[in-house]
């Protein structure tokens, strides 16, 4: 082996394989070979190496696999500041979150340092005089990856001082110092992030002043503050997250920060129901009786998702403003605890997910949708009410023949001999809190019913065999063949015409 190599794998293994708790002073530090590197190298070095290896690099995020991550690996490998510029819901600070995966396991800091100086490079006035006084004895720390992250929510009350610093008046008194004297200086956010990633959130909200200050500090990584002389070389990665209706509604960007940062990364929401659903699936919080208690269709699941869908395209509602993601992950809870809370009520220990359950979602749509006026004067619940049926008859077609507006005369419909059962009875009520037998008993009692599914879902499983059956009611219902009237404690279903003539 060239002797070269030999040597650098040597020392690879003795840094990253030794017990980094044994190098307590800055001697050993020396012996230990480490390099003093920038977090960018940092981040970039770690990404080579997984995907050299095939590792994944930012996991539990779905629908990005060919679009955004991609996109922020480039610039990582650019060693970019970033910006992720997308609507709500859509993962942005959970992708910065997973980037503190990027970092080096440990690195070392001048014990006592509030900007984790590196013992190599000092930046501080504290760990240039600790390290003169102490030479290589100089104590030394360790900083693990999970605490180099450090983010904040622009709001309007932040100041200069609460991320840049300020002159303490309270440690000048104690100290008895001069307030020209660097010592007074209270460091802000970002000076004590040094050597880690800082997230500003919802950026456009940042008063424009304040995002003057950051200037300096994304081009030059210096501070000033109070007119102290003072360059602080700061060494950050930056990663700003902004929703484009901020720029009309809250505030904007102020152009001379977007020239400053390196990579803006457009997110979007997931291209299909499977994976939407798929993230549903992972970001929802249930509790294990849940689970154990409740069977849930899996076209149930698919419908749920198409109410975000219909949401995106609804005509009722502001679309610029974004359908979040966790308006299906709330209302998957809610649609499982309204299975839950309805075989409380009648003592069962299992259940499966009906399609009336679907009105207990509805407060999970409505804090999570804004209106244009013509939703406003319909009313939230309406609305939601009106994106439930609107994915009903969009999924409809998947499951059964397309019913056409218009019929061609002489061809039966596919669907006549459930429409005369209907028009030869009085209707057919199914109640809300209803025993499963008894749901069961009343689904079965309706024989089209089960010869529908017989021919055009042959392969169901018994499990879902009922949800269809249902949701085959409500769809007919959306295409005008049958009527439904809401109940106090449940659902009717008529014919369209037969009460009527019946009255005539």
């Amino acid at each position: 082996m060239d002797r070269c190599l030999h040597k650098q794998l040597v020392l690879f293994l003795t840094y990253h394989f030794m017990d980094i708790q044994s190098i307590t002073t800055l001697g050993q530090l020396k012996q230990s070979d480490y390099q003093t590197k920038s977090i960018k190298d940092e981040l970039r070095g770690n990404l080579i190496t997984k995907i050299a290896s095939q590792e994944p690099t930012f996991t539990g995020i779905h629908g990005y696999e060919h679009t955004v991550i991609p996109e922020l690996e480039r610039a990582i490998l650019s060693r970019h500041n970033i910006n992720l510029l997308g609507l709500r819901g859509q993962a942005k600070t959970k992708l910065a979150r997973q980037m503190i995966n990027l970092l080096d396991e440990w690195i070392p800091v001048v014990t006592g340092s509030e900007i984790n100086d590196d013992p190599l490079a000092p930046l501080s006035r504290y760990a240039i005089n600790t390290i003169a006084q102490h030479g290589d004895n100089t104590p030394i720390s360790w900083v693990h990856r999970s605490e180099r992250f450090a983010e904040k929510l622009a709001t309007p009350d932040v100041t200069v001082a609460d991320l840049i610093g300020d002159v303490d008046p309270i440690k000048a008194a104690n100290l008895k110092l001069s307030y020209a004297d660097d010592r007074v200086i209270h460091f802000g956010m970002i000076p004590r992030a040094n050597r880690c990633i800082f997230v500003i959130n919802e950026l456009p909200d940042l008063q424009a002043r304040i995002q003057v200050a950051l200037f300096n500090i994304l081009q030059e990584g210096d501070i000033q503050i109070r007119g102290f002389k003072l360059r602080l070389a700061l060494d950050m990665q930056f990663v700003f997250t902004a929703n484009p209706e901020d720029y009309t509604n809250r505030g904007s960007i102020v152009t001379p920060l977007k020239d400053r940062i390196g990579s803006q990364i457009l997110t979007h929401y997931p291209a299909s129901v499977a994976i939407a659903k798929t993230i549903t699936q992972q970001e929802a919080s249930l509790d294990d009786r849940q689970h154990a208690a409740i069977y849930v269709p899996e076209i149930a699941k698919d419908l749920l998702e198409q109410i975000g869908f219909e949401a995106r395209e609804s005509e009722l509602i502001d679309v610029k403003s974004g359908i979040s993601a966790r308006m299906s992950i709330t209302a998957f809870e809610n649609l499982l605890s309204t299975a839950e809370y309805r075989a409380l009520k009648s003592g069962e220990t299992q259940t499966a997910v009906r399609l009336s359950d679907f009105m207990g979602v509805i407060p999970a749509i409505t804090g999570k949708v804004e209106l244009v006026y013509e939703g406003e004067q319909e009313g939230a619940a309406a609305v939601a009410n009106t994106l439930i049926v609107d994915a009903i008859k969009t999924m409809f077609p998947m499951y059964f023949p397309k019913i056409e507006r218009l019929e061609k005369e002489g061809v039966d419909s596919p669907y006549q001999e459930l429409i005369d059962w209907f028009f030869e009875g009085t209707g057919f009520e199914l109640l809300d809190d209803i025993a499963d037998d008894e749901y069961h008993r009343q689904l079965d009692a309706i024989p089209p019913l089960t010869s529908l599914l017989a021919k055009y879902q042959p392969e169901i499983s018994a499990k879902d065999a009922y949800f269809v059956k249902e949701f085959l009611l409500w769809g007919l219902v959306e295409y005008k063949k049958l009527s439904k009237f809401r109940l106090s404690e449940g659902f009717k279903f008529k014919d369209m015409y037969g009460s009527y003539i019946s009255g005539l």
